[in-house]
């Protein structure tokens, strides 16, 4: 029988599909990606926010039409919104046959053989619960790159965001099993880990009783096989001059960080529920600059939020000005229900949320721009991604960028270069965010 996966959302949640199709590999089940020929589909969910929320919703009504004119005989629903939404999900959407919560995904065999046999299930877990390996994992991702999920669930209870009711607490991955799984990744091939969770930064916490991040990256940086070593999610009230030294001495570490800092008014801020201000925010960045020069900062911003003047707004544009940040990407507010900020009063019209999104996204169009041209000239370390069809070129990225989210670099070569291959390349040329250039060197390694 064969089985179509479909992963919404983000990259924590792939990492539990990829979880969920080694389960189900080790059963026997096969897999396609033609949704015409599925026998069984599995989709798991994101309900982050509202785009995310209805993007799951569409998916879900799409494939059960498949119910009624093809041959499915089993739809499994799985993830964040099965976990928020798990009855509704099985009284309204009748060919529903099965739904499986955040911290459940290791059910997926017991509850796909009880569909099967014509019995709907729901199978849901305490969100605090630790889901048990030993399906393996079959990478999405193509092999070259793979996200290494260290910790689950937050304890942050911002007040915009629904994911500590939906994912539990925060509950670090064990070093050993870390350790061993990237071992795993790098015996298979991969070449860039991409450590991300709800918030990497206070990895080790609530194990060990400190922060353990940097000796996490040390012996990740031990696992041969590795070329890269990226680091996502990274609440800046717990970065340590620690971590930061860690980055610079280990060279397997990307110079670059993920730093979510959502606002940079101070009333923003606390109405937001973050531990942070602006102050603390442009000495951490300060800080993270001057010991790391060539570090790339990534940050993501929310306008809009309840009670957002045109002051608090003007405060962010300045900060985003000055701060030049190297990535930057923004979100307009999304009010979740039994989130403390979707009962605030002041809410703010979408037309109004989207203006001043559009009005912070030309201003970093702008410093992108001029931070692409000064790459001109520089020669930089690239992993090839795939070759431009037709043309000798090939889509690669730069030290700079996180796949699905960053830019890229076209690379002109003649040469034969396969996923996963890294060269060294000359920048040619820049646009907003893509640089192109050629290769300057055989291979970095």
């Amino acid at each position: 029988m064969k089985i179509l996966c479909i992963s919404l959302g983000c990259d924590k949640n792939l990492v539990d599909t990829e979880m969920m199709l080694g389960l189900l590999t080790r059963d026997g089940y096969t897999f396609t990606d033609d949704e015409q020929e599925a026998d069984i589909i599995v989709i798991n969910t994101c309900c982050f926010i509202n785009d995310a929320k209805e993007e799951s919703v569409n998916t879900i009504l799409e494939m059960a039409e498949l119910k009624k004119t093809g041959h499915l005989k089993a739809l499994i629903v799985t993830g964040c919104l099965a976990q928020r939404y798990r009855q509704e999900i099985l009284d309204e959407i009748p060919e529903v046959d099965g739904i499986l919560g955040t911290s459940s995904y290791d059910e997926i065999c017991v509850v796909l053989k009880k569909a099967l046999e014509g019995e709907k299930t729901l199978r849901l877990m305490e969100a605090d619960r630790t889901p048990e390996p030993g399906g393996g994992r079959i990478l999405t991702t193509g092999g070259h790159y793979a996200f290494l999920k260290i910790a689950e669930g937050c304890d942050k209870h911002c007040t915009y965001c629904i994911i500590p009711s939906l994912r539990g607490r925060y509950r670090s991955v064990p070093m050993e099993d870390l350790v061993k799984e990237a071992e795993g990744l790098a015996e298979q091939g991969v070449r860039e880990l991409i450590l991300v969770a709800q918030e990497t930064t206070l990895y080790g916490v609530d194990l060990y009783g400190e922060k353990k991040l940097p000796e996490l990256l040390h012996r990740l940086a031990a696992v041969d096989g590795l070329y890269w070593i990226r680091i996502l999610y990274c609440y800046p009230e717990e970065i340590t001059e620690e971590l930061i030294d860690t980055i610079a001495s280990e060279e397997k570490i990307c110079h670059y960080l993920d730093i979510p800092i959502q606002h940079a008014s101070d009333r923003v801020l606390k109405r937001m529920g973050r531990r942070t201000n602006q102050e603390e925010l442009r000495e951490k960045i300060r800080m993270i600059r001057e010991r790391v020069p060539d570090i790339a900062l990534r940050t993501t911003l929310i306008t809009g939020f309840p009670g957002e003047t045109d002051e608090d707004h003007e405060i962010l544009m300045e900060f985003v000005n000055e701060m030049e940040f190297e990535r930057l990407g923004v979100f307009t507010y999304s009010a979740e229900e039994d989130t403390p900020a979707a009962e605030f009063p002041d809410q703010i019209p979408e037309t109004i949320k989207e203006q001043r999104r559009d009005e912070v996204m030309e201003l970093q169009q702008e410093i992108a721009f001029e931070k692409s041209e000064e790459m001109i000239g520089r020669i930089l370390d690239v992993m090839i991604e795939g070759k431009l069809a037709d043309e000798p070129a090939y889509v690669g990225r730069t030290y700079m960028d996180a796949p699905n989210v960053d830019g890229y670099i076209f690379v002109t070569s003649g040469e034969l270069f396969v996923s996963g291959d890294f060269v060294r390349v000359r920048v040619t040329g820049a646009s907003d965010y893509d640089l192109t250039g050629e290769v300057y060197d055989e291979f970095t390694e």
